[in-house]
């Protein structure tokens, strides 16, 4: 095949791209998609990128050429905040710790972190008023939080969740910038100072009691090297940072958006509450009745399609990699974006469209299978996607079985691509009885 020099793209200053790249990524690489197609070059000053956005050329970087690149992050800060943690770590020690975790992912573990996921949500749903506005970001953002610290950690954060968020949400506020003034970033040190503390409460607490409790903290306590020597408390405070973070910040998003789609989708709605009705009439829902609630996980794609909780990702090239007759040269970067590649009318008509019949088999089978990558793939495939899954649908169902939500007079959702896609200024919704 002949490989051409470059791929097209803006012939705007790399000033101007990296301006424009800032403010608005989605608008920016959406415009890059509209206006150049699947592969698209545009420089920054110090980085070549190539936007990728065609399902086999997603497919290349992720799985099939996954070894002839690495992960780029913007900002070096996301080493500062999760240390060599699997999100970040490359090589051998990200291959020995995936290894090590995936048991705490099995399918079969994770039913049994089912009874925890809908206690949880029981008492959300019953702390609710009928009438009272809530925000329902930090209310999603409590109960995936609580979730993860009590199966994977055996810990109760319940009393901390709300400094933890407010770290959090500090930390995200200042990720994207490239340099921080000296009170900003002291500002960053003390939310992650913050974060620190709750982890490495948890690892102190648990090295002290010694007890093997068959979680994920307790497979990376008893995990040993060749020299039978175990993980550092740093080394267990990444691991640990990463999954506490990854685990609760991605589904808690994913979660206030299905929410806000069916404000916006009365009939949605209705069929959610008659699966509901006829599948549990007045019973709670469990891990046996996932598999009949096909609406409800149909609803939680749909909103994964429109708002994928982790929006784009970027992998640096460690060597010349010819991709679509143009070569990636090492030193650039490939971007691909979920929100921009699930948006894509190609695979989805009327893409902007809230249409849970989308994920009927057949029109799964339809579509490309990388047109739809909310949990990445490959290599670097997210470990905790049936978590989520689990632990969405049981969160949706017990919560929906009582409740309404309504978006609040005068919210106006918007969008805030940070290192996750949060709600800008939250998500203020009024409780309704059914």
């Amino acid at each position: 095949m002949q490989t051409k020099a470059f791929p097209p793209g803006p012939d705007t200053s790399p000033a101007a791209n990296l301006f424009a790249m800032r403010r608005d990524p989605l608008a920016f690489f959406a415009k890059l998609a509209r206006d150049f197609g699947d592969v698209v070059r545009f420089n920054t000053g110090a980085i070549d990128f190539y936007f990728l956005n065609e399902p086999e050329l997603i497919k290349s970087v992720l799985v099939t050429r996954d070894r002839d690149f690495v992960k780029w992050f913007a900002v070096d800060r996301t080493k500062v905040l999760l240390g060599e943690g699997l999100f970040v770590s490359e090589g051998e020690w990200h291959h020995r710790q995936r290894k090590l975790s995936q048991p705490a992912f099995h399918h079969q573990r994770i039913a049994g972190y089912a009874a925890v996921m809908a206690d949880y949500s029981r008492q959300l749903r019953d702390r609710w008023r009928d009438g009272a506005t809530l925000d329902v970001a930090a209310e999603m953002n409590w109960l995936t939080m609580v979730i993860v610290a009590k199966t994977l950690f055996g810990a109760d954060v319940d009393a901390e969740a709300s400094e933890i968020r407010d770290a959090l949400s500090a930390i995200l506020a200042l990720f994207e910038r490239s340099t921080l003034p000296p009170d900003e970033a002291a500002e960053f040190d003390e939310a992650r100072a913050r974060l620190d503390a709750t982890v490495l409460r948890i690892i102190r607490e648990r090295r002290a009691s010694g007890e093997d409790r068959g979680d994920l903290l307790s497979m990376l306590l008893l995990a040993r090297d060749d020299d039978d020597s175990g993980m550092t408390d740093e080394q267990l405070r990444d691991e640990a940072m990463t999954i506490f973070l990854a685990g609760h910040e991605t589904t808690a998003n994913a979660l206030t958006w299905t929410w806000y789609l069916l404000t916006q989708n009365p009939d949605a709605e209705t069929k959610l509450h008659a699966e509901l009705d006829r599948c549990l009439t007045s019973r709670e829902p469990e891990a046996g009745d996932i598999a009949a609630l096909t609406f409800t996980r149909m609803i939680f794609n749909e909103a994964l399609r429109l708002y994928p909780p982790v929006w784009a990702v970027g992998r640096r090239a460690l060597r010349d990699v010819p991709l679509d007759g143009f070569t990636i040269p090492a030193g650039s970067v490939a971007i691909i974006s979920q929100f921009i590649t699930q948006r894509d009318a190609r695979w989805f008509p009327d893409p902007l469209r809230f249409e849970p019949e989308r994920w009927r088999a057949e029109s799964i089978a339809a579509r490309p299978k990388f047109s739809f990558f909310p949990f990445s793939a490959g290599s670097r495939s997210c470990l905790g996607e049936g978590f989520a899954w689990m632990e969405s649908a049981l969160a949706i169902a017990t919560l929906a079985q009582k409740w309404r939500l309504t978006l609040a007079p005068g919210h106006v959702a918007e969008l805030q691509p940070q290192l996750t896609l949060r709600p800008k200024n939250g998500m203020r919704m009024r409780v309704v009885a059914r």
